[in-house]
């Protein structure tokens, strides 16, 4: 027995919090990461970090202020990004 089940997997809704990166899904899931994550976003203020765009027909967000781009795939199977070494 098979069950189809479709999934949209594109970004309707961005928030990021003190703790968290969360990206809610045209198909109803809601995906989170720390923030530390992101050490782009953790560095960010409040005001850069609200000023995102989705991008890729919903693929991905970007953070034009810190130049941080996320993607849903990164999320659902990524790991932190590494801060550069000075």
């Amino acid at each position: 027995m098979s069950i189809a089940v479709s999934t949209d997997s594109r970004v309707k809704q961005v928030s990021v919090t003190e703790e968290l990166i969360t990206f809610h899904l045209a198909d109803g899931r809601i995906v989170s990461v720390p923030l530390a994550w992101s050490w782009r976003l953790s560095d960010a203020t409040s005001a850069q970090r609200a000023n995102f765009e989705i991008i890729g027909d919903g693929h991905g967000v970007h953070w034009p202020d810190v130049d941080e781009d996320l993607s849903v795939e990164g999320m659902l199977h990524g790991v932190p990004a590494r801060r550069p070494k000075k």
